[in-house]
This record gives structure tokens, sequence and C-alpha cells, in this order.
């Protein structure tokens, strides 16, 4: 039960801090109001936010593992006046906090497969979507994991937006103890388009990310923390649940 303790308050604090700056009804349903230049750097932002976040050490969690999770992002908006216009709140927080919860199942051949779910409070955004990582090194004593990883997540809930993003990184980690640091670089492919909103056209985005983070694993309570910055937009996270 110590244990568990010092799992949660990690989390717990990283939820007070990103949860307390938001104001209620911060629905996404004013894309109108926005230029098409405006729309496009609210799609960096969102699609920087909502692109899945590692927040797990390269190697893999082998045939019977599991990691069931809950994990809080916040994230640094670089264009916190196109998003007050999009949601038409003035007030807008210039911190986004993404509350997860995730699953990921160990498979042979040191494959993880796992699916993610998000609701941002106080908002109508929604998110679902799924990863895969392959440690095609697994480590060991002597030798760092290096794996490779893709994600996809789907927008929903927001009518005026379809929007989903996709990533593939390539990350590396060594564990000493009951601690795995672990760093990558990747790409964020963002497709944003508006629905019913006749002055503004999609846009795809590109971003390329670097992420760096260390796993704390004792026994099945396990956190992480980790430092994201994707296209330049930092977002800071922390997963608190079971690994094994």
């Amino acid at each position: 039960m110590n244990y568990l303790k010092h799992v949660i308050a990690p989390l717990a604090l990283l939820t007070a801090l990103t949860a307390k700056p938001v104001a209620a009804s911060n629905d996404i349903d004013a894309l109108q109001n926005l230029a098409q230049s405006e729309f496009r750097d609210f799609s960096k932002d969102l699609g920087a936010a909502l692109s899945y976040k590692s927040l797990a050490p390269a190697e893999s969690l082998g045939i019977t593992g599991f990691d069931v999770s809950l994990s809080v992002t916040g994230t640094s908006l670089d264009h916190v006046d196109a998003w007050r216009k999009a949601t038409g709140d003035n007030s807008f927080s210039s911190t986004l906090p993404v509350p997860m919860l995730r699953v990921t199942k160990g498979l042979p051949f040191h494959i993880d497969i796992g699916a993610f779910y998000t609701a941002i409070p106080d908002s109508n955004v929604r998110m679902w979507g799924g990863e895969a990582r392959w440690a095609f090194i697994n480590g060991g004593v002597a030798v760092p994991a290096v794996a490779i990883h893709g994600t996809y997540s789907k927008l929903t809930g927001v009518d005026q937006l379809d929007l989903h993003t996709s990533s593939v990184d390539l990350s590396i980690s060594k564990g000493f103890a009951f601690a795995t640091p672990y760093v990558g670089v990747g790409e964020v492919w963002t497709n944003a388009s508006p629905n019913g909103v006749p002055t503004l056209h999609g846009e795809s985005i590109n971003q390329t990310k670097y992420f760096g983070g260390v796993n704390l694993n004792f026994g099945l309570p396990n956190i992480a923390l980790e430092v994201d910055q994707t296209g330049g937009i930092t977002s800071y996270g922390a997963k608190v649940g079971l690994r094994w």
C-alpha cells in the first residue's frame, strides 16, 4: 500500500495542475470564427496534444505481460488565440489537459499492442486509438532495448471537425534496477477536415517529435514520467497503473 501512495501522488499532482485552468464548456463548436491560417495553427496544436504519447520504455512486455494505466498529459498550446476563437471562450487556458485510459498486451516475438480512450474535461473532445510496438532488440543486462512504434488516434464528439493522427517513432531504453530511462524520435501526421464550415478547407500536417522519460516499476505498481515535443509544442505527461 505504501508503494501505491507513491505511485498515485505524481499523477494526482499533474491532474490538479492541468485541470485547474480549464474553464467550463470548452466545446470546439465555433470553427467559423477562424481564418484558414488560424485553422492550420489550431490543427497543429490539436494534433500535437492528441497524438499518442508513449509513456513506456522500448522493451516489450512479454507474452504474459499487461500494462493497464491512466495517464494525464498537459500540452502548452502555441496558438491559444485560435483556440479561444474555435471555442468561443476568451478565457481558454494555454494548457490543455488530456487524460487517457490505456491497456497494452504483450504478444510473442517482442510485440506489444494496445488501445486507448480520451475524454477531455469540460469539452466535446473524445478520442480513441491503438498502438503497436516491436522491440526488434529486446535488450538485456548489457544491451539496451530498441523498438519501433506506430499509433493511430481518431477524434470524435466534435461535429465541426474530422481529425485523426498517426505516428511512427523509434525509441531506446535501458533498465537500471527499478528505473528504465528512455528516449525517442518520430514523426506525427495530422489530418484535419472542417465539417459545415464553407470558409475553411482541410489541412495535412507533418510534425517531428522528440521525447524522453523514465519508467519506474515497483513490482506491479508502475509510474512513468515523460516530456514530449511535437513540432515545437511541448507536453508533460505522467502515467500510473499496473505493469507486469
